[in-house]
């Protein structure tokens, strides 16, 4: 008999149900009705892809972020006893819900930020897919989690991975934390070559499916970089002990390496659903149909330093870390704008990392920014990229 029959069926809110993370988490659900059931569903725009999953999940509430999509969405679940409601206030006020046992934020970004807040002060587990949140507000999330005993639980795969290696090490300090890099679709490019880059190259990730967003900031190495930052805001380690290697078949998730000199890595095929069911049975493991890794096919590990020559977004996340304060804010809303214009075609593959290095020199740097200070700040970095972007000719 499985002994979890008997227990209450956790009850899951997903931000951003019809992105990449979020339609994969509903497939953890649907693998396993009988521990965990979708409360909430949210959505930015998709309303067609949102309809679609609350129709089959059946959830408790729906929220589209785009008020303009409402009457559509409402009408079409008008059958059905779901609540429904529009905009990002509702979106934030929904994760403080009574039942919800656990926030999956899988919004894209900045706009991650609040929503997990308010989850935080409402004593929810965070199953954290948004880096972007550590990114621009590591210390304050750091302080609110601690302040409620929230537990934060990473649905990254190199943080799931550094995590899971350090399950039974409580105390052992840690003396290195390794990320694996997959290098993207544009590892063996010269520098001349990533001049003439088009999007449509840039979106075809060689291992993983993602979002947009993240498949440019992958390509980029920006996804990288943000995840040094996030290492340190989750495994409480400084900058100096965070390390990127590239390692091309994303077979190796990361690694810790200990005092000791003790290397612990973990492995498993690259597939974002085992880092979410993880997050979501922690500390339990439990059963699921996905992919194995077959080490009679899997017989050539390799690992190179990254170029942070070719790829300077890695080298500007390591220096926003260092100098710490508002500057990951500033990176993070300099970033989002020069992703939105490259899949628009309005800046170069390289221009992006022109136009965030300037934004740094050039928006007002805070040492000790408060929640306002965040706000104010990613507003002022978003108008400085925006206009730097508008002057750049391609």
């Amino acid at each position: 008999m499985n002994i979890e029959t008997n227990k209450k069926k956790k009850q899951i809110a997903i931000l951003g149900s019809t992105g990449s993370i979020g339609t994969q988490a509903l497939q953890v659900i649907e693998e396993h009705p009988d521990l965990y059931e979708a409360y909430a569903l949210t959505a930015n725009n998709r309303v067609e892809l949102l309809i679609a999953q609350a129709r089959k999940f059946q959830p408790e509430v729906v929220v589209i972020a785009n008020e303009e999509k409402y009457t559509e969405l409402k009408e079409a679940l008008s059958d059905l006893p779901i609540k429904v409601y529009a905009g990002t206030d509702a979106i934030c006020q929904i994760v403080e819900a009574g039942p919800i046992d656990m926030v999956l934020t899988a919004m894209v970004g900045y706009a991650g930020l609040k929503p997990t807040m308010n989850a935080i002060r409402a004593k929810k587990a965070i199953a954290l897919a948004n880096k972007e949140t550590l990114v621009v507000a590591g210390e304050l999330i750091n302080e609110l989690a601690q302040q409620y005993r929230t537990p934060i639980l990473p649905v990254d795969s190199e943080h799931s991975a550094v995590f899971q290696c350090l399950a039974g090490e409580v105390g052992n300090p840690i003396e290195k934390v390794i990320l694996t890099a997959s290098g993207g679709p544009f590892r063996t490019c010269t520098l001349e070559q990533l001049k003439y880059v088009t999007k449509t190259q840039a979106l075809k990730h060689p291992n993983w499916e993602m979002g947009a967003k993240i498949t440019i900031d992958s390509a980029s190495m920006m996804n990288k970089g943000f995840e040094v930052i996030e290492a340190k805001w989750l495994f409480g380690v400084q900058p100096s002990q965070i390390e990127v290697v590239v390692h091309p078949q994303s077979v190796i998730h990361s690694m810790v390496q200990f005092e000791d000199g003790a290397v612990k890595a973990q492995l498993g095929m690259p597939d974002m659903r085992l880092p979410i069911q993880y997050a979501f049975s922690y500390p339990d493991r439990i059963s699921a149909s996905f992919d194995r890794l077959d080490f009679s096919k899997c017989t050539n590990l390799t690992f190179e330093q990254p170029d942070t020559k070719r790829f300077r977004n890695l080298a500007l996340a390591y220096e926003a870390m260092y100098r710490g304060g508002n500057m990951p804010c500033i990176v993070n809303a300099a970033n989002e704008v020069v992703v939105a214009s490259f899949l628009k075609d309005g800046i170069s593959f390289l221009g992006m990392s022109d136009v965030i290095e300037k934004t740094m020199e050039q928006a007002t740097f805070i040492a000790n920014p408060t929640y306002d200070d965040y706000v104010a700040t990613d507003a002022e970095a978003r108008r400085i990229a925006s206009g730097l972007v508008g002057r750049q000719s391609l």
